[in-house]
């Protein structure tokens, strides 16, 4: 392969920057609103559902994310080799078409267990005064829930959700597994036809500018909920 300018590695990388940019939004997108409906799980009056959300949020936590991505893209296959085998049936399932969507299953599977245990634990921060309080004039369980506690926890939670949305940044590159063809993947192969490290510098800057933007943004939206200040 002819040797590759500095100009034309930069394009070629560019290529799977929209990749990269939409598993970070879509991840986010989803994975957001579905840790607080995890959450509302683990703190359900039910045993059972709790236990069962308990069970999830420590698997997505205890093992490696690349893991849980190749177990959403292949564990449909051999599930279904599995029950055709075991109950002699024809039975076929499989990811057809995009890798995409199977990545953001299991990218946004992953955040919301870790956004779910952040939830939680500025909901258990509460005082609880302030639900004893909210009973007193009128409110119900709901309008509580949405009016009092979520816009505290929205504020106690915003740094730490800030560490975990940096980290999805970088986790990004991990796509590569499944042969996502996003930044990462693209500047590795560049690397390794050309034989130079200068992909992996360039990448290493985008994910840092992508980073203090990142930063730069959760920064200013602290600011605006410090409202105390």
């Amino acid at each position: 392969m002819a040797k590759m300018s500095l100009g034309t590695m930069i394009l070629k990388m560019s290529e799977g920057l929209g990749t990269t940019c939409g598993i970070f939004f879509l991840t986010l997108l989803f994975s957001l609103p579905l840790g607080l409906v995890v959450t509302l799980l683990r703190r359900s009056r039910l045993g059972v559902v709790r236990g069962i959300t308990k069970v999830y949020i420590s698997i997505m936590r205890g093992t490696p994310l690349m893991l849980q991505l190749m177990v959403v893209y292949y564990g449909p296959f051999y599930l279904s080799k599995w029950i055709s085998k075991t109950f002699d049936v024809t039975f076929r399932l499989r990811w057809s078409g995009d890798v995409l969507v199977p990545i953001i299953i299991g990218f946004v599977l992953n955040y919301a267990a870790y956004f779910a245990e952040i939830y939680r634990s500025g909901i258990e921060s509460i005082p609880a005064g302030q639900y004893e309080a909210a009973q007193v004039l009128g409110y119900s369980r709901p309008q509580t829930f949405l009016r009092i506690v979520l816009p505290q926890v929205v504020k106690r939670v915003l740094p730490s959700v800030t560490n975990e949305v940096i980290t999805l940044v970088k986790d990004t590159s991990l796509a590569f597994t499944l042969g996502c063809m996003e930044m990462f993947t693209l500047g590795k192969s560049i690397a390794n036809s050309q034989s130079k490290f200068t992909p992996f510098v360039i990448a290493g800057v985008f994910y840092y500018v992508f980073n203090a933007l990142v930063a730069f943004v959760m920064a200013r939206l602290e600011r605006r909920l410090n409202y105390y200040r």
